[in-house]
């Protein structure tokens, strides 16, 4: 993949970290931070001193940076997500270390629906004429699913004598993943995180990788999410102004609107046009996504939290087929109504039927499988009581997301993307 050389400022990228259990997540962002002197003395002091460091003839483990629980630490493992900030003179970057255990793989998929791009961590060590894990097989779905940008990272390289071997055959088979999944252009960049080598500098080591080291790569990808401007605003709230004038407030969740604008309410579908665009700040003549607005309307019509205040050409539906990843301990029982929650709207739904379930060794669509259980990826077809929007996930992701609450124990059962409305 060819990597935009510029000098710019990028912008603000924000990305996960991923991968299997020990993979080295949460070290590598430790290294990000430490050699981008993204870490305050008093930090490196402190993981310097703690119970896991306590060695002073041991290197800094940069592992606890992020993993901040006591039961983390204890076990070595990260079960939270742990959300880091750090700026390089080209770019500013917003990092989530997600668990790497499939028992929290809900929390992996929670970082990556904020996520522009995802670092995926391989263990050269371990994965050496033995495969990828499954779990490294469902954080690639994953990543397709949301639309991430994928980034190869094959760590630990310094344990296998930096074999060229070795990477090859990791990326080969990461390739066949790609292609199953359709992921697009991958990156691969050997690394070493403990020790810092193709991480932010580049190593003597591989001489045969003629690549830029990760800091590089992440400061120069062009990550940006599809925006075409079609107008969206999920009214939050009904505000009455001091003037008596009422204005629908919410936060912009795509596109841009302007006074003058005629624009539709859905799903009533009533039309109106934008005479006032309110802020905290003042009145401006136009917003854009992004921002927090009220928007009052040229005459009055019904308007409550869960519309949507939207372009002309906005569409609703009552049944969709959608990608589900499976949130809940409590697996899906046929004929049971959940709740569907898009945005400020929510509705009853019925998972209508199984499409097919991804299975995580070969990655094998399963069009048989009759039950959806914890971590499964499936399609699905879904029945609703009321109209939402028709928007699917690839043209907007702000508004072709949901989730699926189980009305019984107020669990989120799954996290859900648009593929197609009927």
């Amino acid at each position: 993949m060819a990597l935009p050389t510029t000098d710019e400022d990028a912008g603000v990228l924000r990305f996960i970290t991923a991968g299997s259990v020990d993979d080295g997540k949460s070290t590598l962002i430790g290294r990000l931070l430490f050699d981008s002197k993204g870490l305050l003395r008093d930090q490196v002091a402190a993981i310097s001193k703690s119970r896991a460091g306590s060695n002073e003839e041991a290197e800094i483990d940069l592992a606890l940076v992020t993993d901040g629980l006591e039961s983390e630490r204890e076990q070595g493992i990260t079960i939270d997500v742990a959300y880091r900030y750090f700026a390089t003179p080209r770019r500013s970057f917003i990092i989530a270390d997600a668990p790497g255990h499939e028992q929290y793989t809900r929390n992996m998929v929670t970082a990556a629906s904020n996520a522009e791009a995802a670092v995926i961590l391989i263990d050269a060590s371990r994965l050496a004429g033995k495969g990828l894990k499954a779990q490294t097989r469902r954080h690639a779905t994953i990543a397709k699913l949301m639309g991430l940008k994928v980034i190869v990272a094959v760590n630990k390289m310094d344990l296998t004598g930096w074999s060229r071997a070795v990477f090859e055959e990791i990326r080969d088979n990461f390739a066949r993943v790609a292609r199953t999944l359709g992921i697009e252009d991958p990156i691969y960049v050997p690394i070493a995180a403990k020790h810092g080598d193709n991480v932010a500098r580049r190593t003597p080591h591989t001489p045969w990788y003629d690549g830029p080291p990760l800091l590089e790569i992440l400061e120069t990808l062009d990550a940006t999410r599809r925006n075409d401007g079609v107008f969206r605003l999920p009214v939050q709230r009904v505000i009455r102004m001091p003037d008596g004038a009422r204005a629908y407030a919410g936060r912009i969740a795509s596109g841009d609107v302007a006074v003058g604008q005629e624009i539709t309410v859905l799903p009533s579908g009533q039309t109106a046009v934008v005479e006032a665009i309110r802020t905290f700040d003042g009145a401006f003549a136009d917003a854009a996504e992004g921002q927090s607005v009220g928007v009052v309307l040229d005459r009055d019509v019904d308007v409550s939290r869960g519309d949507t205040l939207a372009s002309a050409e906005a569409r609703t539906t009552r049944a969709l087929v959608a990608d589900l990843c499976w949130l809940d301990e409590e697996p899906w029982e046929k004929g049971r109504r959940y709740l569907l929650k898009q945005g400020s709207r929510t509705t009853q739904a019925l998972i209508d039927g199984i499409v097919f379930v991804r299975e995580m060794t070969e990655l094998a669509e399963v069009g048989e499988a009759s039950g959806l259980k914890l971590n499964d990826i499936a399609s699905v077809k879904v029945k609703l009581r009321d109209p939402i929007l028709a928007d699917t996930y690839a043209e907007r992701p702000a508004t072709g997301a949901f989730v699926l609450i189980d009305a019984a124990s107020n669990q989120t059962a799954a996290a859900g993307m648009i593929r197609e409305a009927a």
